[in-house]
């Protein structure tokens, strides 16, 4: 039984690493992974996105033994964060 500090299905793995991100009408920005799990993923950027939007994300590792991460997303919750934004999103695809 999961004890009440970790009630998720999936464990996050703190990442830190570059992400490049491309929003549903095509601009691309760049940002932060903070952290990934199996169903999601926390990025900080520097202009907010809105609820809902599909994302299409491409996480570099900071190794070449790995390749990118490529997943397709839709943004839960958008809240400031320093000088920008934190971003929870709900993986609906790995596309790689």
């Amino acid at each position: 039984m999961k004890d009440y500090s970790e009630k998720r299905d999936f464990h996050r793995m703190q990442v830190e690493s570059e992400i490049e991100i491309t929003d549903s009408k095509g601009n691309t920005f760049a940002g932060t992974c903070r952290d990934l799990s199996a169903t999601g993923m926390q990025l900080l950027v520097k202009n907010p996105v809105a609820v809902g939007e599909e994302l299409s994300t491409v996480l570099h590792p900071n190794s070449d033994q790995f390749p990118p991460l490529e997943t397709i997303c839709e943004v839960t919750r958008c809240e400031p964060e320093g000088d920008g934004f934190l971003l929870g999103a709900n993986i609906s695809e790995v596309t790689r």
